[in-house]
């Protein structure tokens, strides 16, 4: 069932088997493969069924890094997660394996352990798992992608998925009579056992003053990159550093992907670099695209990380008549009007290198903008001529690089808490985003090396960007992804890591933390199809675990 903590219905005292903190992909993963368990589930979710600014506001916080990042834009406090913001791409991690030139790299799970449940997690996602590989899908595009010098770039297809976990799976959860989604209540902290080796109870509040206790036999935290490591550093009354902080790891490692301009090339065939690389329906009907990504062996050669690149071409003028029908086409969608709408709007920023799906509504009404575009016939007529010539439907000679790029694991780069204090009496989040030199040289050798085969298959010039050409200092023109990762990075030494291999927080031997803050390294990759494994890994080992200790119960019971 859904209900909503300010409606009071929920008691002061609440017992449970799992209590869940987090409905987005990770915790909806984990709560979805216990329906119809004999287990009782609490998934407790800060937003609502719509988004709210009010709600919104408790992901504020303070950037002190470089790049900047904002904690209050990338992610969003609504049943169903920041997925309601995603773009869809799904491709598992490659490179899991410990690389000698990158320090803290490594995961302790190999892409064979994890490869079942990448399988499962296809189906959450809508995606067909059949031709999953590490790194990407054996199956191929509809249109054929560059072919690459493959001690150079290598292409790496990726599937997209349409499922935003919250719409798709809420029936199942507002059907559901062992799963109970409790929405508008915030988790206040996690109180520890006096030696800090368990959770025996999770205070929450709503914005509106109403108060519980859970008490769950476990407890897993799937609130994202950033606020699972806020959350700890908050449960502080037994462990004044944090649960699950002795080593002080705990908001260490923070990662993202940098994004950034590369570079321009000048070239008369820019569909030659864009055509292949668009979103296009595979053979199976669901969306998929290649990635341009550094080969292995580069990675190697260079002793550099991972990074993918997309090309955008610049469209010169734009015939009136083109215009005119865009704005048109764009007038005829609705466009929704309430809060929800608004605040998805504002926060979703490119998504894998795509613009928003937002568009502003048009400035003219409709009647002007019909009569506007019949004028511009002449234009259309042209633009469907070079569209099924295969050309670009505006003539353009100029293809921007934009660079995503793996992070170094840095433990410098971190997540504390600032002196401020939100809506709920709490420390709000301070983020210090900090690259390393592995990460700018990771920068500029990436883009001299996409910017150069790639100028090779259109047969034009590549001109890279000035800040490329510095060694780093200065401030960075990189922005993140929102790809929020590292914080309780998983490590089965608990002097590395938060998490053990099982995502148990080490030295608490109840609570497990689901999501992209266990990533021990980033990858190129995005994070949700991994996400949703290791959740549903999870979920797995809770079941085996709540099984185990019920039958142990009864058994004693009766002696």
């Amino acid at each position: 069932m859904i209900s909503d903590f300010r409606d009071g219905a929920c008691p002061q005292h609440v017992d449970a088997d799992l209590c869940i903190f987090g409905a987005g992909a990770a915790g909806l993963a984990i709560a979805r493969e216990f329906l119809g368990t004999a287990q009782k589930v609490y998934v407790i979710e800060s937003g609502g069924m719509e988004a709210t600014e009010r709600n919104q506001s408790l992901y504020e916080g303070t950037s002190i890094g470089n790049p900047t990042l904002d904690p209050a834009t990338g992610r969003i406090r609504v049943f169903g997660g920041s997925c309601s913001l995603w773009g869809g791409g799904c491709v598992p991690v490659e490179g899991m394996d410990a690389r000698d030139w990158m320090t803290h790299s490594g995961w302790p799970v190999s892409h064979a352990e994890l490869e079942p449940y990448y399988l499962r997690a296809c189906g959450f996602c809508g995606i067909d798992g059949a031709d999953l590989a590490e790194g990407g899908f054996r199956n191929q595009p509809r249109i054929a992608p560059l072919p690459f010098d493959p001690e150079v770039l290598t292409n790496h297809t990726c599937m997209v998925s349409s499922v935003q976990p919250g719409a798709t799976y809420g029936r199942q959860f507002a059907q559901s009579s062992n799963v109970h989604v409790l929405l508008h209540a915030n988790l206040l902290e996690l109180e520890a056992s006096a030696d800090g080796g368990s959770v025996l109870a999770a205070r929450i509040s709503s914005l509106d003053g109403q108060t519980s206790r859970i008490h769950a036999r476990r407890y897993v935290l799937a609130c994202g990159g950033i606020e699972n490591a806020r959350l700890l550093l908050l449960s502080d009354s037994v462990m004044p550093n944090g649960l699950g902080n002795q080593h002080d790891l705990v908001g260490r490692y923070f990662m993202d992907h940098p994004s950034g301009k590369l570079g321009t090339i000048r070239t008369d065939t820019p569909e030659t670099l864009t055509r292949a690389y668009n979103w296009v329906p595979s053979s199976s009907d669901v969306p998929s695209h290649p990635e341009i990504c550094l080969s292995p062996q580069a990675q190697r050669k260079h002793r550099v990380l991972a990074a993918r690149v997309r090309a955008f071409a610049v469209e010169e003028t734009v015939p009136s008549g083109i215009q005119a029908l865009r704005e048109f086409r764009a007038a005829l969608k609705p466009q929704p009007q309430d809060e929800s709408a608004e605040l998805a709007r504002r926060l979703s920023t490119r998504n894998n290198g795509e613009q928003s799906i937002f568009r502003p509504p048009p400035s003219q009404g409709l009647p002007r903008l019909a009569l506007r575009t019949a004028r511009g016939s002449a234009d259309i007529v042209t633009a469907f001529i070079r569209k099924v010539s295969r050309k670009s439907t505006v003539a353009s000679t100029r293809v921007d690089l934009i660079g995503f790029f793996e992070q170094a694991p840095n433990p410098d780069s971190r997540i504390t808490l600032s002196d401020e204090l939100d809506a709920l009496g709490q420390r709000k989040v301070c983020v210090d985003w900090q690259l390393t030199e592995l990460d700018h040289r990771t920068h500029r050798t990436a883009a001299a090396l996409f910017g150069e085969e790639l100028a090779k298959s259109c047969d034009g010039v590549f001109t890279l960007e000035p800040w490329l050409e510095k060694d780093g200092a200065g401030s960075s023109p990189l922005a993140g992804t929102a790809h929020h990762l590292g914080t309780t990075r998983m490590d089965d030494d608990p002097r590395r890591g938060v998490v053990d291999r099982h995502c148990r927080v080490h030295g608490v031997d109840n609570l497990h933390i689901a999501g992209s803050s266990v990533f021990p390294a980033a990858g190129w990759a995005f994070p949700t199809l991994t996400i949703v494994a290791l959740a549903i890994r999870l979920a797995e080992r809770l079941q085996a675990e709540l099984e185990t200790g019920a039958q142990a119960e009864l058994v004693s019971e009766s002696r």
